[in-house]
């Protein structure tokens, strides 16, 4: 436990004289420490995976979401037909953070078939307190990330929650599940005939076996 503690000192003293060009020390900190977050949530991730067993079909179509994206402009989930989406919630200033990377590797895999969109969010702990500039920014300079993101809003079950999030988070309204997100990084999987199949918590990698099987399948 002791050796535990030294490396792990030792490691976060390197990573703040090691700190990244476009990053805050904590942001550095976190992303150098992302592997051991993983790899310490894997066996809780795999039991909190959530999945539409009966093929529930949603009450409310999919297509006829909207959102603004992280531009301002409108943007139509009716353009999403005949694709598999998934939609993350998203935060700067998180352990999860380093998500991004592997979003952005996962939507070059599965670029005819999947479109990931992000959703920045504050709603847990002030993890994103950028506005949508600073989101696309930090976005793009640290994980290269091209897939679309929306308008920094609210994602959890609360006054103003995001239109998109109430879908996914009603069952009354998807078909069958009541899962709001659970903190930054929870992962909503949407199959080409909109309707929503899968929930992934946050300690579930986008580059995990289960994810990779969850879009492979019909």
């Amino acid at each position: 436990m002791i050796k535990t503690a030294i490396a792990l000192g030792v490691l976060v003293t390197a990573t703040l004289l090691m700190k990244k060009s476009g990053m805050s020390y904590r942001q550095s900190v976190l992303k150098t420490l992302y592997p051991a977050i993983m790899w310490t949530s894997k066996a809780s991730g795999k039991k909190q995976i959530q999945i539409n067993k009966n093929n529930a079909a949603p009450a409310v179509p999919f297509y006829t979401l909207t959102a603004k994206d992280i531009s301002g402009n409108d943007f139509n989930f009716s353009t999403l037909k005949g694709k598999k989406v998934l939609i993350v919630n998203t935060a700067s200033d998180c352990g999860f953070t380093a998500q991004y990377e592997a979003l952005e590797k996962l939507s070059h895999q599965f670029a005819d078939k999947l479109v990931i969109i992000g959703f920045p969010s504050n709603d847990f702990k002030e993890q994103e307190t950028k506005d949508n500039t600073d989101i696309v920014n930090f976005c793009k300079k640290n994980y290269g990330v091209n897939f679309p993101l929306m308008e920094k809003s609210i994602v959890i079950k609360k006054n103003h929650q995001n239109e998109v999030h109430k879908w996914l988070s009603d069952m009354t309204m998807n078909g069958w599940c009541h899962q709001e997100p659970a903190w930054n990084f929870c992962k909503y999987l949407i199959n080409e005939e909109g309707v929503l199949t899968h929930y992934f918590p946050m300690t579930v990698d986008p580059l995990s076996s289960d994810m990779i099987t969850a879009i492979k399948g019909k």
